[in-house]
């Protein structure tokens, strides 16, 4: 009777799929807790950034990094509508046409962002041959005929219908990558060749330089200069020789100032002053961006209400945008927007020294010096303490490559700075606990 019941008991047939249920969710139980110790073991590490120790919180650089360069780009969006509607009206076009432009490259290089910041870290080590190539080609395009396109005398440009791009952004970009790479490999193998291990590297280089300084674009080139400088000097490039190569590069420089007279007046109205007859010449663009700062003052004359975008300064919304934040916005938000760009160098310097791979180091602190060292400059043009370069403001200028090409290197520094072991673990550990909770109360 007792066997008889117990087959035809309806509960017994239940209890295997209750035993495998029960035990799936102990499982689940235990990756739970797991997850969460792990996640509780990196937030104790991250109990040592107190104070202020916390300005070296990798969590704090990482999310400094991406609150910095979102406000960067909004406020641009703002400051590229305000200062081209004059412009665009006296070329017959909307005034909104320049600030809709640089919407949707915004809305692209942030759509990037987050594509290249997906990616992983070897991936970018693996392909740095296919980003040198593609960086070269697309440079060579600006030779091309029907695809090169001039602008005030610079031939780096190429235009494939109704739009136009600057390819030297792209090399700025692919320098970040493929040398920190190049010269990692040249390191280990220095102690056998000697310095043939890094001429590669340097013909490489030597290449994307010659291809940018043909376009006549010299401030994009000592750009990619000061980069590579950088980057040299970190991957452990031998001193004697850097030296060598800097005072071999500063004279192709001063050849290249000296055999023209636009950069020679440029820069001689730099330092010896504007006289009247250089006034409504090369000095007329920084004696305007000197007027419009300071018609600023302190809190700025108000948004729109700008005087010189008025067909006073040219390209207002472009290379002297930061002259027309100081006069609508004033010193306070100028401030603000440099302050913004001190601590995007902070973070990326800061998980630089943190992170425990040479490649990803060396390329933080190159895009480090490309973002800050641009800006900089931009900047000491407009203040009239450098000759007129022809340098964009990063993330506000108006121009959609060196936008879209800004938002993209940033991208690949969240990757990088994501693969930090106290960064990585911590998040995902976060998220797996929590998803794991859910499942549970499942």
């Amino acid at each position: 009777m007792n066997v008889n019941s117990k087959k035809s008991n309806p509960n017994n047939s239940n209890k295997k799929p209750l035993r495998l249920f029960s035990s799936s969710k102990k499982q689940r139980s235990t990756k739970s807790s797991r997850a969460y110790e792990t996640f509780n073991e990196n937030s104790h590490a991250f109990k040592q950034y107190v104070g202020i120790r916390s300005i070296f919180n990798p969590l704090w650089c990482l999310y400094g990094l991406r609150i910095s360069v979102a406000m960067l780009s909004v406020f641009g969006l703002f400051m590229v509508f305000s200062s081209s509607s004059v412009t665009m009206i006296t070329y017959g076009a909307g005034p909104w046409g320049s600030g809709i432009s640089q919407l949707i490259y915004c809305i692209i290089g942030f759509i990037g962002y987050l594509i290249v910041s997906r990616l992983p870290v070897d991936f970018y080590k693996s392909k740095i041959i296919i980003i040198y190539a593609i960086s070269v080609f697309m440079q060579f395009l600006t030779f091309v005929p029907g695809i090169r396109h001039e602008v005030n005398g610079n031939a780096s440009w190429i235009k494939i219908g109704p739009f136009t791009m600057q390819p030297a952004e792209i090399t700025k970009l692919a320098i970040c990558i493929w040398l920190p790479m190049a010269l990692v490999l040249a390191k280990k193998a220095y102690e056998r060749v000697q310095m043939r291990a890094y001429i590669p590297s340097v013909v490489a280089l030597g290449v994307s330089l010659l291809l940018v300084v043909a376009g006549k674009d010299l401030g994009t080139a000592l750009i990619i200069l000061l980069i590579a400088v950088v980057a040299f000097y970190i991957g452990g490039f031998p001193t004697k020789w850097l030296v060598i190569a800097l005072i071999s590069a500063s004279a192709a420089v001063l050849l290249l100032v000296v055999t023209s007279q636009n950069r020679m007046r440029r820069i001689l109205a730099t330092i010896h002053g504007c006289d009247a007859k250089s006034i409504k010449g090369v000095c007329f663009q920084a004696i305007h961006a000197q007027y419009a700062m300071a018609s600023g003052g302190l809190m700025g004359v108000g948004i729109g209400n700008s005087r010189e975008k008025w067909n006073y300064l040219p390209y207002a919304h472009n290379d002297f945008i930061f002259a027309i934040i100081g006069e609508e916005m004033g010193f306070f938000v100028a401030s603000c927007v440099i302050l913004l760009y001190i601590v995007i160098g902070w973070c990326l310097l800061t998980s630089a020294l943190q992170s425990h791979s040479k490649f990803v180091s060396i390329s933080l602190i190159s895009i480090a010096t490309w973002i800050v060292g641009q800006g900089l400059i931009n900047i000491l043009v407009v203040v009239q303490v450098l000759p007129v370069m022809g340098v964009p403001m990063p993330f506000i200028s108006a121009g959609g490559s060196s936008l879209v090409m800004c938002l993209l290197s940033i991208g690949v520094a969240d990757c990088f700075i994501r693969s930090n072991p106290y960064i990585k673990p911590s998040v995902n550990s976060s998220i797996k606990s929590v998803s794991s909770e859910d499942d549970n109360k499942r």
